[in-house]
């Protein structure tokens, strides 16, 4: 059955955030955690701020199951549930060894080694009930797995069976939450005007501070291709 489950150091980080846009920006590192960062920014105009932080959560890709094959499922869940289940765990991303559909050519509906990641489930229970954790699944990608082992599935009774096949993507969070890399994306107001507080706390999908520069780095690019957007219409 097919199923879509859908419902550094601080020099080193302050150095990443550059660009036309935050050119005359100036970054004050407040916290740089492994699950999250605080920054001060300085320098900028609040809309700008803000758009920074909307993208932590909308905009950042995250690798999440999004199909998945069920092959056999005598537990006591439905296909649906179990799919979706799925779909929520947390998994670790690696933006350069992968793309977003959208962007790859192979064209095809469960996608290829450029944009997705299989993994497979295969649990029973013999003559105790099981408990299914996020580690029995066994991923093609070792990089690409559950941030927890220890996350449950599902619970097997004595002679139940799950077997599965799910394929896991590149999706942003305003297509869905399970898709968002950040938990919390808070801004909140500095000592001026044009100072600002940005907090972010990773999923565990990704760094906070990996979070930021590619949310920085997107905004950028949409600014761009609306300022070529506008020039042509003015020419």
């Amino acid at each position: 059955m097919f199923l879509n489950p859908r419902p550094t150091s601080i020099s080193n980080f302050s150095g990443s955030l550059t660009g036309e846009l935050f050119d005359m920006l100036k970054v004050k590192v407040l916290e740089d955690a492994e699950d999250r960062v605080s920054l001060q920014l300085d320098g900028v105009d609040r809309s700008y701020a803000n758009a920074v932080r909307r993208f932590c959560l909308s905009e950042v890709p995250s690798m999440a199951i999004d199909d998945v094959v069920i092959l056999e499922n005598s537990s006591v869940l439905y296909d649906e549930i179990l799919a979706h289940r799925l779909g929520m765990l947390p998994l670790k991303t690696d933006l350069e060894r992968y793309i977003l559909p959208e962007k790859c050519d192979c064209g095809t509906p469960l996608g290829c080694q450029k944009c997705r990641v299989l993994l497979v489930l295969d649990a029973s229970a013999h003559e105790k009930t099981r408990t299914v954790y996020s580690g029995d699944l066994v991923s093609e990608d070792r990089e690409i797995s559950p941030i927890s082992a220890s996350i449950p599935v599902v619970k097997l009774a004595p002679g139940q069976t799950v077997k599965l096949e799910a394929y896991a993507r590149l999706g942003r969070g305003k297509e869905h939450a399970k898709w968002q890399p950040a938990t919390v994306s808070v801004l909140l107001d500095g000592k001026s005007e044009d100072s600002f507080v940005l907090k972010v706390e990773s999923s565990g999908v990704l760094r906070p501070k990996e979070i930021v520069t590619k949310a920085v780095e997107i905004l950028e690019e949409k600014l761009k291709e609306m300022q070529k957007e506008v020039s042509a219409k003015v020419e």
